[in-house]
């Protein structure tokens, strides 16, 4: 039986070189702040503590596609305006691409999970939302390439994709969660791919969208820290004045053609038909079930107990995006146009007085403003209904997501919940100063008579010699 080791939100992406003109800009992706040797130093010492081998668990949103904007030197076929701006899109060429990049700024640690795998144990990864373009076969195999493996997968080589979840020795569920969020949910992940003028793609959801068409172009945000990016408009001001006004003092219009480009790429990307070939559809289905462990029968269940996309009603995204409240200021100011032009008519005014319609509405428009607060994360993950049919349909008692960056352990219905929280840089402030939180991890392992596992939630304090003991 092996022992296991969870982990998730790691969110490897390039380095980011530094802008002498805007220091702080994407700070978080600095080199001098990666976690690798952190990272390998955690799991040699718990790999240490077990007679036995090492299922290592890489639950999602280990990598971070949707924050690199890197562009090849020579692409293979034209990039658009938008790509140039934000970022390579999701097709196959493109994906590889940005893999290469991780690849490349992250060598040693692809080496060293080679060597874990070569010493018996097995590596699983489960694909997050941040990490879809893990779909993509030539993805997956350069990342064996880079392990020292070969690139075509056997039987028992120890390394493993999953689509979205993964059973654990028959006891333990694990997913990175995005399928219980409404805004990162894929609408299916068993086949995730659209096609676009002809040429397929990775479809992407709604929190995917915004990292990429919005906070890109917003690089004092930390998308790891979700308070950094989330925020009511007092807090936005302040922000906008401390650190941008002089760096980017156009920031309303980026974030509006943002905001519109990440609402008609959701939108229109959620609508498309799913590219699958109907003969190869239970071919398909039995590759994630062996992968994962379970019957394809299980497969269709799991995909079942999915939370709706937020998608089906366009407003939440508008509200998320802020985009109700700029439309109204704009009708505002609309009114206030009318308003002057119909008085000029009777007699002539200054122009001015076409702000007096915008102050009369102020008080209702701030009034509207501070009523309306976003939903993200603000529900629970994994609801008792979930865990009760995730249970019956898997035999697990025991659930481990990520997504949501809040480590915890607790009680839903009669399963036991455990989130692994995260190991990305997320910081309080552009300067990167205070850590949020600490890395954390699940770790799963068998009593020494050979009963059942136990689990138990885990710290890895920078700069530790042994894990701190959170919760079980």
């Amino acid at each position: 039986m092996y022992q296991t080791i969870v982990v998730s939100d790691l969110h490897l992406a390039d380095a980011e070189p530094l802008d002498p003109d805007r220091p702080l800009w994407k700070l978080f992706k600095r080199r001098e702040l990666f976690f690798d040797q952190e990272f390998i130093r955690c799991v040699e010492h718990i790999e240490d503590q077990y007679d036995g081998n090492t299922e290592l668990i890489l639950n999602g949103d280990i990598f971070d596609f949707d924050c690199i904007t890197q562009l090849p030197e020579e692409p293979p076929a034209e990039i658009d305006w938008l790509a140039r701006l934000r970022g390579l899109g999701t097709e196959e060429w493109m994906s590889v691409f940005k893999m290469s990049c991780i690849l490349e700024d992250h060598a040693a640690w692809f080496a060293w999970l080679g060597e874990f795998v070569g010493r018996g144990n097995k590596l699983v990864f489960v694909i997050g939302n941040h990490d879809l373009e893990l779909s993509w076969p030539s993805v997956q195999k350069s990342i064996r390439a880079s392990m020292g493996m070969a690139e075509e997968p056997a039987d028992g080589d120890g390394l493993v994709f999953c689509s979205w979840f993964y059973v654990s020795e028959g006891d333990t569920y694990i997913s990175h969660g995005h399928q219980y969020d409404p805004y990162c949910v894929v609408r299916d992940p068993v086949h995730p791919f659209i096609q676009i003028h002809g040429r397929p793609q990775i479809r992407l959801p709604f929190g995917e969208m915004a990292e990429r068409y919005m906070l890109n172009g917003m690089g004092y945000f930390n998308p790891h820290a979700t308070s950094n990016f989330i925020m009511d408009l007092k807090d936005y001001v302040t922000f906008f004045f401390k650190y941008m006004v002089r760096s980017q003092p156009l920031l309303v219009w980026t974030w509006f053609w943002g905001a519109l480009t990440t609402l008609f790429l959701t939108l229109t990307h959620f609508v498309r038909p799913i590219v699958r070939d109907p003969l190869e559809v239970e071919t398909r289905t039995r590759e994630v079930a062996d992968d994962a462990n379970v019957s394809p029968e299980v497969v269709r269940q799991l995909h079942a107990v999915s939370t709706p996309s937020a998608c089906v009603n366009p407003l939440r995204i508008v509200r998320e995006l802020w985009l109700d409240r700029a439309l109204l200021f704009l009708g505002m100011l609309y009114l206030g146009f009318q308003f002057f032009a119909a008085a000029n008519l009777v007699a002539p005014i200054s122009a001015w007085w076409a702000l007096v319609p915008v102050l009369l509405l102020s008080p209702l428009f701030f009034s509207y403003s501070y009523s309306v607060t976003s939903t993200v994360f603000n529900v629970s993950l994994l609801t008792v209904q979930q865990a009760r049919l995730i249970a019956k349909i898997t035999g697990c008692r025991r659930i481990v997501l990520g997504h949501s960056h809040q480590p915890e352990v607790r009680q839903v219905g009669e399963t036991t919940y455990l989130n692994s929280g995260f190991w990305s840089p997320a910081y309080a402030e552009p300067e990167c100063i205070n850590r949020l939180g600490q890395p954390t991890f699940v770790w799963i392992r068998g009593e020494p008579d050979g009963g059942r596992r136990s689990a138990e939630l885990l710290g890895w304090p920078p700069g530790a010699r042994e894990p701190q003991r959170l919760a079980s």
